[in-house]
């Protein structure tokens, strides 16, 4: 099957055969171990039947059998990990003695992450060629496949359900007369009963969740491990529906899994973090990756007394001592999510409480919420999601500005979260609130994550990483990271896109949406907003033009696969266009394009219309998966007089959505922001910057008095302007550089200010500045990357230098993807 999708060198392949059967919950009970740099234990996964094989199973079986074929022709003989009779069906711990690789050839391949030879041991196991030639053989067994890599599997084996203790209850449903009593039906009926509880039994359903994955396992199931997958089989059994639904894995995580990244935080102590890896959490546990495998999950962690474990999870959870020195953690969630949005972070954190008077949070009587008759009315709908407990039907959540939040860091830096981050997120918070209603999930943590953090933030289900370089400067950049990954709870989270290339469906509206949040936690004027959003629309356009100019066309298109979007093989599986390309991680063409997308729109039809046009498609949309055409037809058929005007779905596919560049109606529009007060303000400084430079230059060495210049402050994108357009001048010259910083304080700005002072201090090759580029290469890593590119685009031999040092330092701890692009420029 991995040949069959033939994806691309840099194309993610999604594996599992979601059509066949969908995955409805995981519990993990793994430990965390920082000595080995391992997390092992136990996953249980419980399955429904999937859609493919439930609309054409009333002819027969021929709709898996056409998979069950494809996939026996393509599959190499890899290693085969099968069972022997001797292991205890419900051991804590994984036996990793009892299992081997069976395969022609094999050669003694054991080591220290799981994996075994066939001449360690040999006996009672079924060989490769009754796993993996089955179609020889005649056996068409039903394969279920999960998403997989970078993983020991040492066991798989069935759940069974019909063990626990109060099930009983879950057998006397009328939907169960009609079937047989045989075991494996039942245990199957009790899972499908269990699944489909409604959502006022959420607490039940959790309690018998926890005894299923409890029970004894009743067989051992045949399992193959390829690149990207892992392959499960029962022998005899030809159709999902006869597929156990509960089954259990033994596994461990491998020192290199690029699921998750081992390092130190800022403090020097060891920690562990999921970190938005391009290849998700197949790395972490097996799972179905495909975002239509919406699941809820229970994760029970285990690690010593000094660290503290977050995790995508309702509760706030409360540590519970098994042993001396040993902490368990317990979380769940009951919103159907994808596993990719599962994230974890264990580390010596510590959570930075408020100090003394807390002022109430002011609400701008400008900017409350619509009491519109038809924004209310949106609340008595029935949602339009699978049933779970849904914080837009809960009367007191619809009323809450701002959720339960909790900020964790290293010790060393909790002054400056206190000082920086602490008082913005309430206002953030209630300033989103009031643009888009009720808060998806009921609680938030924020986590400063390790220096080696390749982005400024990540967003997941109840818990929000950022990068320390949000801590430094004003808190101008703070506020709108914050705002940015607190937009993802509704565009990302709440609402996800049910094709993963269509990033512009999260990561546009995130950044539309970050404007609108920073405006109204700050309490704007109507003038005042305006011309802050002028600023930032120029600063964007210029960053979009410069990428246009220096990127592939084909990352340039938002829609890649066209009219093909949203599309999977029969099986399910299917791929991620470019999904591993480490410089796409880099890439801002998503953000960007898809934010003047989503601002065009809001200047075309009113931005009180298009706001209330948002509300609506969050109240129908949230919990469910969205195409491009969903979001823009609701919108177009709210306001029917735009498509007298030419403003249609197809005409913004062809103008924004499927091309490559700055889309047509884009092109004219960045003469227009050069007119704002804030950008007029700018142009004036670069003129008085240049004028003095010039005049530095011609004085040499003697000092003239430039008293007589009076430079104005600025504000932080301002700053960001004023950099980049020194930057297109030719020639500054040492002095003015080292005014320059004097004047603004730049080493005390915040990291996109340091970022373009960087690269001033690189193109003119001020070495009295060459501390200010190391630091930043060490502490900002998350913007810092392209930085290297132009220390060796220069060809000096210092800067060279200066680069090579700073990459061998952090190499160790760096992000792959980062690091992969880095060492391309430099070696």
């Amino acid at each position: 099957m991995e040949t069959q999708l033939d994806p691309m060198k840099d194309d993610l392949p999604l594996m599992a055969n979601t059509n066949y059967m969908l995955v409805k919950h995981y519990i993990l009970d793994v430990d965390v171990d920082f000595k080995s740099k391992v997390i092992e234990g136990i996953i249980v996964l419980f399955f429904e039947t999937g859609s493919q094989y439930r609309k054409t199973s009333s002819t027969g079986k021929e709709c898996c059998q056409s998979q069950f074929d494809e996939t026996c022709k393509v599959r190499a003989c890899e290693p085969c990990y099968a069972p022997v009779t001797n292991v205890s069906a419900c051991s804590s711990k994984p036996e990793y003695n009892d299992f081997a690789v069976c395969g022609k050839g094999e050669e003694d391949a054991s080591d220290k992450n799981g994996n075994h030879s066939n001449e360690a041991q040999a006996s009672g196991i079924s060989s490769s060629k009754d796993i993996c030639d089955i179609e020889n053989h005649g056996n068409k067994d039903f394969l279920l496949v999960l998403d997989c890599c970078d993983l020991s599997v040492l066991k798989v084996e069935e759940v069974d359900v019909a063990a626990v203790s109060g099930i009983e209850k879950f057998t006397r449903s009328a939907k169960l007369t009609d079937v047989s009593k045989e075991l494996e039906n039942l245990r199957n009926q009790i899972v499908h009963e269990l699944v489909t509880l409604p959502a006022d039994r959420w607490k039940e359903q959790l309690y018998y969740f926890t005894l299923c994955s409890q029970a004894p396992g009743c067989g051992e199931l045949l399992f193959t491990t390829g690149t990207w997958s892992l392959e499960i089989r029962k022998s005899g059994v030809q159709t999902p529906t006869d597929f156990p639904h509960a089954i259990r894995i033994w596994y461990k995580t491998k020192p290199e899994g690029r699921s998750v990244t081992w390092t130190t935080d800022q403090s020097g102590r060891p920690c562990v973090y999921t970190m938005g890896s391009p290849i998700n959490n197949r790395a972490l546990f097996p799972c179905q990756e495909p975002p239509v495998a919406l699941s809820t999950w229970q994760a029970s962690v285990r690690t010593a007394v000094d660290f503290v474990v977050l995790m995508s999870g309702e509760n706030s959870a409360e540590p519970v001592q098994l042993e001396e020195g040993i902490l368990s953690w317990y979380y769940y969630v009951t919103m159907p999510m994808p596993a990719s949005t599962f994230t974890i972070a264990v580390g010596c954190w510590q959570e930075v409480k408020q100090q003394g008077f807390i002022a109430p949070i002011q609400t701008n009587p400008k900017f409350s919420l619509p009491s519109s008759q038809a924004d209310f009315r949106w609340h008595e709908e029935i949602c339009g999601h699978v049933e779970y407990p849904c914080r837009f039907q809960d009367p007191a959540a619809r009323l809450q500005a701002v959720i339960p939040y909790r900020v964790f860091t290293p010790c060393c830096l909790m002054e400056c979260c206190e000082k920086h981050l602490l008082q913005l997120i309430p206002q953030c918070l209630s300033a989103a609130y009031t643009t888009l209603g009720t808060h998806p999930f009921s609680r938030l943590d924020v986590l400063i994550v390790p220096s080696n953090f390749s982005s400024l933030g990540m967003a997941s289900p109840h818990i929000i990483f950022l990068s320390q370089s949000v801590l430094s400067g004003w808190s101008q950049l703070c506020g709108t990271r914050l705002c940015h990954e607190i937009a993802h709870a509704w565009f990302g989270l709440a609402i996800g896109a049910r094709d993963w290339t269509e990033e512009w469906i999260s990561e546009g509206f995130a950044t539309f949406l970050e404007d609108i949040f920073w405006a109204r936690a700050q309490q704007l004027s109507h003038d005042e907003v305006k011309g802050q959003q002028e600023l930032k629309a120029l600063l964007r356009w210029r960053r979009l033009r410069d990428e246009v100019q220096n990127s592939e066309e084909e990352l340039q298109v938002l829609r890649p696969k066209k009219e093909s979007t949203g599309e999977t093989s029969e099986s399910g599986a299917s791929i991620v266009k470019h999904g591993l390309k480490a410089e796409k991680i880099f890439m801002q063409v998503h953000y960007l394009k898809g934010y003047f997308l989503l601002r065009s729109l809001a200047r075309t039809i009113g931005e009180a219309s298009y706001l209330s046009s948002l509300r609506k498609f969050v109240h129908k949309f949230h919990g469910q998966l969205v195409l491009s055409q969903d979001f823009l037809c609701m919108l177009l058929e709210d306001i029917p007089e735009q498509k007298e005007s030419g403003l249609t779905v197809e005409s913004i596919f062809q103008n924004w959505l499927d091309t490559s560049g700055i889309p047509k109606p884009l092109l004219e529009e960045g003469e227009t922001w050069k007119e704002s007060r804030l950008v007029q303000q700018v142009s004036g400084e670069v003129t008085k910057w240049i004028q003095t430079n010039q005049m530095m230059r011609k004085s040499g060495k003697k000092k003239r008095r430039l008293d007589e210049v009076v430079f104005q402050k600025l504000l932080p994108d301002q700053l960001v302007l004023l950099l980049e357009s020194l930057l297109e001048v030719k020639t500054l010259c040492p002095r003015a550089l080292q005014c320059l910083e004097k004047t603004y304080q730049l080493r005390e700005q915040d990291a996109e200010v340091r970022h373009r002072w960087c690269e001033l201090i690189v193109k003119h090759k001020y070495v009295p500045g060459y501390e200010d580029v190391e630091k930043f290469l060490r502490e900002d890593q998350a913007m810092g990357v392209y930085l290297y590119g132009e220390l060796m685009v220069n060809e000096d031999a210092k800067q060279q230098e200066l680069a090579r040092k700073c990459f061998a330092a952090a190499r160790e701890y760096m992000d792959a993807s980062s690091a992969k692009v880095v060492a391309e420029m430099l070696f």
